[in-house]
């Protein structure tokens, strides 16, 4: 087993519960519109099937992959919105069958990358637990989206800790995204999970400190509620301001839901 293997399997299960939401819609239900602006059930589904087939591509074709990443170079605003424009067109059967397919066709990929091996991507490059923790977070933020739209219940599960991890190793990110000087000390961030224990990152003695619930701090690093809806406290002014701009996912910072 790798140390990509388990986030994998979570990724797998995140899908598949995305997958049994999406799957009984009509069309009407597949151009609901989300809270992202212009974007409807399809696109969500239409951008997922987008970042999983490049995640594939950074793993099997680097070549291809290079070729996204200079589109992306040329057009850093608008290229994933053109992306998500273009699948969502796909007639909902074809679209919800090319992304079984294709994120079928990541997992088993995913599992096979060799240790210490770091794959390109929009950001640093990373190993393949890190790109498996990345698909997560992102097929559950974009979940949470559709969820909305149809105005169904996600039930948390422990699969939040990566996305949680990640919001936590992601904090000097999100303030050199939006040109300020990362803390140089750590901090402690203490959440609860969905069961009632507690997550916990850095030195219990840390001067800045993040407290609360674990899924309104992924709630709140995937942008996807404001932080005056959230129960996530700050007890420091860096640890405050980083949860005014904290982001979990690569590129220029995020407007937010």
């Amino acid at each position: 087993m790798t140390a990509a293997d388990p986030i994998v399997d979570d990724l797998r299960d995140e899908s598949d519960a995305l997958d049994a939401l999406v799957a009984p819609l009509d069309p009407l239900g597949w151009a609901q519109p989300t809270p992202a602006p212009g974007w409807t059930v399809a696109h969500q589904i239409a951008h997922l099937l987008w970042t999983d087939r490049v995640a594939w591509l950074s793993i099997t074709d680097e070549p291809a992959f290079g070729e996204q990443l200079t589109a992306a170079h040329e057009d850093p605003l608008g290229f994933v919105d053109k992306a998500a424009e273009e699948l969502a067109l796909t007639p909902p059967d074809r679209l919800l069958a090319q992304w079984r397919d294709t994120r079928t066709q990541l997992h088993t990929a995913l599992r096979g990358v060799a240790e210490g091996r770091k794959l390109l991507w929009f950001g640093p490059p990373m190993s393949a637990a890190s790109m498996a923790t990345a698909r997560l977070m992102e097929t559950w933020a974009h979940g949470l989206d559709v969820a909305d739209a149809l105005g169904a219940a996600v039930a948390p599960s422990s699969r939040l800790k990566s996305i949680a991890h990640l919001g936590v190793r992601t904090r000097d990110f999100a303030f050199s995204v939006h040109g300020l000087t990362p803390p140089a000390e750590p901090f402690h961030v203490d959440l609860t999970a969905p069961d009632g224990t507690h997550w916990t990152w850095g030195p219990h003695d840390a001067g800045q400190r993040v407290t609360g619930s674990a899924v309104d701090f992924c709630c709140l690093v995937t942008q996807r509620r404001p932080r005056a809806e959230l129960d996530v406290i700050a007890d420091g002014t860096d640890a405050a301001r980083w949860l005014e701009i904290a982001q979990a996912f690569a590129g220029p910072p995020g407007k937010g839901r």
